[in-house]
């Protein structure tokens, strides 16, 4: 708020400074990996910026010495729309499951919420333990899928009953009082209405389960997935790669998040285009 004299209070400007700060600090390292990408052959990890070039982007496809980047995406990437799907398929219709009160509903919903609470290492020790126990062989689409699972459920559900929550019962008391039976209901009125929640839940599968490392790390086999790949080459590799890397993979998560946001923009306009 002003002052009688039309000057800002100190706070204004405090808080101000603080939020610079963090978005300094926030986008500082991202912009720093996007600069020091472009270096050229005799570029160093760090500044200054010398004799800009795109070798590096180049060098992420050649395996020889930069590690296997092109085997681990390919691994991450069916990896992360595997769990994306199933996290979606499971939250909503946990979401519905849980709009009324079952017996157990309570404990059930407390259990799934725990494994956020678990460190990831320790949750990727004991499913490796169990895995090794039932004499089942540690896989990135076995122990992993479900390491991944016990990280991306819960986010989803917790999404879903937000958005189910928030749904108007009497959208479907209409539909039902016009002839519709539950899964018509369900199919053409609830769906529809929660359609832009279900992408937030693909969203967030799909980003979590792609960047994952602790729940990754023993669950994933021999053969790494890109967060391991990338681990392992911070190692043996000491090269403006890792930058050229870290934008690509950058890159790409800010293009499924504009996917996402742009989707449900189009939905919201369409939906009122209607009314």
């Amino acid at each position: 708020m002003a002052l009688a004299s039309g000057r800002r209070p100190w706070t204004f400007y405090a808080l101000s400074a603080f939020f610079a700060l963090f978005v300094l600090f926030l986008y500082g390292p991202m912009i720093s990996l996007l600069i020091l990408s472009f270096q050229g052959p005799s570029g160093a990890l760090d500044f200054p910026l010398r004799h800009p070039s795109f070798i590096w982007f180049r060098a992420i496809v050649h395996p020889t010495g930069n590690g296997d980047i092109i085997g681990a995406f390919s691994r991450s990437l069916p990896l992360a729309l595997i769990v994306m799907m199933l996290t979606m398929l499971i939250s909503v219709t946990a979401g519905f499951a849980f709009r009324r009160r079952f017996h157990g509903s309570a404990l059930l919903f407390y259990l799934t919420i725990a494994s956020l609470i678990a460190p990831g290492l320790v949750l990727s020790i004991g499913i490796l333990v169990m895995f090794r126990f039932l004499g089942l062989p540690a896989t990135w689409y076995g122990s992993a899928l479900g390491a991944h699972l016990s990280w991306t459920l819960p986010f989803g559900l917790l999404i879903m009953f937000s958005v189910l929550g928030r749904l108007d019962p009497s959208y479907e008391e209409a539909a039902h009082d016009l002839g519709a039976g539950r899964w018509r209901t369900v199919r053409d009125v609830v769906l529809p209405i929660v359609l832009p929640g279900i992408i937030a839940v693909a969203l967030f599968g799909f980003t979590l389960s792609y960047d994952e490392f602790p729940r990754t790390w023993l669950t994933a086999g021999t053969k790494n997935t890109l967060p391991l790949e990338i681990w392992t080459m911070l190692t043996n590799v000491t090269s403006p790669v890792l930058y050229a890397l870290g934008t690509v993979t950058t890159g790409f998560s800010f293009f499924l998040i504009a996917v996402a946001l742009g989707s449900i923009v189009l939905i919201r306009r369409r939906r009122s285009a209607r009314r």
